[in-house]
């Protein structure tokens, strides 16, 4: 099924423009007629993290926790207060009648199996990104999810967040002109690495240092800021090109420590995207430039800058604070405004209403697939040092 009879099955909500000065990312006033019942599925860092922000949202209850490592299980289910059930075998969970959705956060390539077998248990699912590792587990997975009328939600958090909703709908409606260039990054200072008490279980807690099972910075950071792009664009990249290395934890890791991936878009719009491990300055940062200015995004809040060439009276400027009746050039920048929760938060309560009311959410089946593909393409870029060009097949 393609995406656009999906979406019509679906009923896909619209995204409206957002007014800045409405209070948002609060509970939604989705009325509320039963409690979903949802397991999670990876209680390592990410798992254990989101079940406790479940526990904080009405009308879901973390009912089940599964994991294959005993000490990683323990600290799912102390989450839960020790409520919860607990399963080794994620099959066993997806047997259990009672329960209504999953949350994946497994690693990268054991995503796909597992949300194909949620869909054949009759599981809505919302999968950690990224959605699949693979052309031939993103293909299968969009095959399964599309012909199910369940819900599926792919968990690139920025996607739900409401700040980011209002930058789209700014940038969209041409605040900063006609773009040119998004410049991402997202770095740290530090080694990605997990200590280990067995050396036999090396690759099944350090499996993100690992090609087999693993997209590595790409895959595990990159992709928000990928599918933040796509979304502003309206496009799937055209052209990928990349690099990277082992430069600087020369530790018997096969995934890349730093990576540079250049991309370009149907548009003419080119992207950068960024990651290093060996430095931090700046953190995570997405930077939007445009014939009018500039929009630099954290994940918290952003701030606008104007060209000096786009100078121009105004009272108030949707969103942005502070713009009462003063030319800004692009050294001074001006707070965008937007109430807004943690959008990790934001994004399971999107997860919820979706379940409650029928509707595909924003980061849905095929965001998440063009996403994933993108991420493949650009490790194909990188690790066999070729340009990777967007196939019609890949347009789901």
């Amino acid at each position: 099924m393609k995406r656009k009879e999906f979406l019509t099955k679906s009923a896909l909500l619209s995204v409206s423009v957002i007014s800045a000065t409405s209070v948002f990312g609060v509970i939604s006033n989705t009325t509320l007629n039963k409690t979903i019942k949802i397991g999670v599925i990876g209680t390592g860092d990410r798992g254990s993290g989101l079940i406790s922000i479940l526990n904080d949202i009405d009308g879901i209850d973390v009912f089940a926790v599964c994991d294959i490592l005993d000490f990683r299980l323990k600290n799912g289910l102390s989450k839960t207060n020790n409520r919860a059930k607990s399963y080794i075998n994620y099959k066993d969970l997806l047997d259990d009648k009672e329960i209504d959705a999953v949350l994946i956060a497994t690693p990268f390539n054991t995503h796909a199996q597992i949300a194909i077998d949620a869909v054949d248990a009759g599981k809505h699912v919302y999968c950690e990104k990224t959605m699949a590792k693979g052309l031939k587990g993103i293909d299968a997975l969009v095959s399964k999810v599309s012909n199910s009328n369940l819900i599926f939600q792919t968990g690139h958090q920025y996607h739900s967040s409401k700040l980011y909703k209002h930058i789209v709908d700014l940038i969209k409606s041409g605040e900063i002109g006609d773009i040119a260039s998004f410049e991402c990054q997202w770095n740290r200072n530090g080694n990605w690495r997990r200590p280990v008490s067995d050396p036999a279980l090396e690759r099944v807690i350090n499996w993100r240092m690992y090609k087999e099972y693993s997209g590595g910075l790409v895959a595990e950071l990159c992709s928000h800021q990928i599918d933040f792009v796509s979304w502003v664009l309206g496009e799937n990249p055209k052209k990928i090109m990349g690099t990277g290395g082992i430069d600087f934890w020369k530790d018997g890791r096969e995934t890349y420590d730093n990576i540079y991936l250049l991309y370009e878009y149907p548009s003419g719009v080119k992207a950068t995207f960024k990651c290093l491990t060996s430095n931090s300055l700046n953190d995570y940062q997405i930077k939007v430039q445009g014939s009018m200015g500039t929009i630099i995004i954290g994940t918290e809040e952003a701030w606008v800058y104007y060209e000096e060439k786009g100078k121009k009276e105004f009272n108030d400027i949707d969103g942005v604070s502070g713009a009462t009746s003063q030319n800004y050039s692009n050294a001074n920048g001006k707070l965008i405004n937007v109430s807004h929760l943690d959008p990790s938060k934001q994004a399971l309560i999107d997860f919820r209403d979706a379940i409650i009311n029928n509707d595909q959410p924003i980061s849905n089946l095929y965001t998440g697939a063009h996403t994933a593909i993108a991420v493949q393409m650009s490790l194909d870029a990188m690790y066999n040092n070729t340009i990777e060009y967007w196939k019609e097949d890949y347009n789901f």
